[in-house]
């Protein structure tokens, strides 16, 4: 891919044990994401996906490989002055529970030392897109985690990153929360248009949101399979759940993960 955003090239990551005993966790990954994209990544629980998203955005460092952002080889790690380019969604909210929700957007904003009307306006600019202004005043405690999360995904864009990395932000939800915070990021990319991977382990969820989908191996982390996405964005809505070429391709991807899971080999 010319032109990617983000480039993941060769990237293997080894942790060493106390006894001096290496495991390999990510294999020699490779991944070209373009700008404005969102993909998605499947692959068995423990396989290192969240480690290459970490890799991605510089809070750890490759063993070997690179990763390019805009163009420019930054080597195995990123450097901290550009950290500010990436927001981070994890799977547990992560609020702190003493701030309000508009005081976990300022936190962030405090952190980067951005200050000024701005930036001000930006928290509620980002509370009101994932429909939550009227609760700004409101403490974690008395938000539910489908609303939790949308305050970290807001959180996460405050201070106007270009790339969003999402690990399993909604696998600890219920069915009708996950599938309605989908929909909800899907409307939050198409205005943002901010670059974003995630990680999830849910193909429907996979289908809704990506344009092309990544499946890893079990431990190391290879990727198997890459799958694009072929609806066009204009029809995932409600509906398109129940149509031929969305249950084709959810058929196809179950079967590249259990695949997956029982061993199979890149196709």
């Amino acid at each position: 891919m010319e032109n990617a955003k983000l480039r993941a090239k060769s990237i293997t990551k080894s942790f060493e044990s106390d006894r001096g005993e290496r495991t390999l966790v990510i294999d020699g990954i490779s991944m070209d994401i373009a700008e404005k994209e969102m993909v998605a990544v499947l692959g068995p629980s423990g396989c290192g996906k969240s480690t290459l998203m970490k890799i991605l955005c510089g809070i750890q460092s490759a063993t070997s490989g690179s990763v390019e952002l805009d163009g420019v080889d930054y080597g195995r790690e990123l450097p901290r002055s550009i950290l500010r380019k990436f927001g981070f969604v994890f799977q547990g909210d992560n609020l702190l529970q003493w701030r309000t929700a508009e005081g976990n957007l300022r936190f962030i904003l405090e952190t980067m030392h951005l200050k000024g009307p701005q930036w001000r306006k930006r928290v509620d600019e980002m509370l009101e897109i994932v429909g939550l202004l009227q609760y700004r005043k409101v403490y974690p405690h008395e938000l539910s985690g489908g609303m939790k999360q949308r305050v970290g995904i807001a959180r996460a864009l405050v201070h106007n990153p270009e790339i969003l990395l999402m690990d399993q932000p909604f696998g600890a939800l219920d069915a009708i929360t996950r599938r309605m915070l989908t929909f909800e990021t899907l409307n939050i990319w198409k205005e943002t248009q901010k670059t974003i991977i995630m990680i999830t382990n849910n193909v429907e969820e996979a289908l809704l949101l990506a344009s092309r989908v990544f499946i890893f191996s079990p431990l190391p982390a290879r990727v198997l399979h890459e799958v694009a996405i072929d609806i066009p964005y204009e029809k995932r809505d409600g509906d398109v759940v129940s149509t031929p070429r969305f249950l084709e391709l959810k058929k196809h991807l179950n079967e590249l993960v259990r695949s997956t899971m029982a061993g199979g080999e890149r196709s």
